[in-house]
């Protein structure tokens, strides 16, 4: 019988250990990437480590897992009905009743923060495209714990692509990968201000601001585009006083801090919901070079 607590013994105990701090790896994938390495540095940051990004001895000394790193999921029968594949066109999605899950295997990777491939990889007897109810799935066990108190502030650096929420001591409350502005002229600097918080949000598709894209040229008006998880933001929306501009999730968690948005910020959406328990109207929000 494993005892608890105990320090971490690898990357991907650690990854997980991490997330369970609302400190994001990105998708949990056991594998050493930048991503894993921010979050490290700063889990060392804050709690006065050298920020090294390396699992040292002092670092696994104070990164303990409380509880075991994997835990068994039963899929249910409302799991499986809720699934439904996703229109490739603006106007096709626009006609949907949601934007849900297309697939067990992305349910599954998104509600334990993991890496699809490793969902595989921890079940290869699984045959995904014939799961029934009742089938049991091994999957990281995050767990993340209540937010003690609302956010005082949120930074993003834009050269770490990174996004930090401080309490009122300016304590780190939570730190997450962000995709940023393609575009450097639409990467803005300074103090904003959220003014609005809404969970599983709609979306707009105004064909004016996507010139590139062909069907976006044929259409006359704008699209409402259904809440889900696999609407373009998301599950979640915090409005900043700059119009247009915006902290959001993404149906593509593997991407964030890989690739470039129009001008908002992207999150992966489990860490946009929780960005949506610790954000208020008024929040500031520092945008850094």
């Amino acid at each position: 019988m494993e005892r608890f607590p105990r320090p971490v013994q690898d990357w991907l105990e650690a990854q997980v250990a991490l997330a369970r701090q609302a400190i994001s790896p990105g998708s949990i994938d056991g594998l050493v990437g930048p991503q894993t390495r921010a979050a490290l540095r700063a889990f060392q940051h804050a709690h006065s480590l050298p920020p090294s990004g390396e699992l040292d001895a002092a670092t696994r000394a104070a990164l303990v897992l409380d509880t075991p790193v994997y835990t068994n999921v039963v899929v249910s029968a409302d799991d499986l009905s809720r699934l439904q594949p996703v229109s490739p066109s603006w106007l096709g999605k626009s006609r949907q009743s949601a934007l849900e899950y297309e697939s067990l295997l992305e349910l599954l990777a998104e509600k334990s923060q993991a890496h699809p491939s490793l969902i595989r990889r921890l079940n290869p007897a699984t045959d995904w495209a014939r799961v029934s109810p009742e089938t049991r799935v091994v999957v990281p066990c995050v767990n993340r714990s209540v937010p003690s108190e609302k956010a005082a502030f949120v930074r993003i650096r834009l050269a770490e692509r990174s996004l930090q929420a401080f309490g009122s001591q300016s304590n780190l409350l939570a730190h997450f990968p962000c995709s940023i502005a393609r575009m450097v002229e639409k990467r803005p600097l300074g103090e904003l201000r959220v003014v609005v918080v809404i969970s599983n949000p709609n979306y707009t598709f105004d064909p004016e601001l996507f010139p590139e894209s062909p069907e976006a040229r044929s259409l006359s008006n704008k699209l409402v585009i259904p809440p889900g998880p696999n609407n373009p933001v998301g599950v979640a929306w915090i409005g900043l006083d700059r119009p247009g501009y915006g902290i959001h999730g993404t149906p593509s968690p593997e991407q964030v801090g890989r690739t470039e948005s129009h001008g908002c910020f992207r999150l992966a959406n489990w860490n946009a919901a929780l960005l949506v328990e610790l954000a208020w109207v008024g929040m500031p929000v520092y945008v850094e070079p």
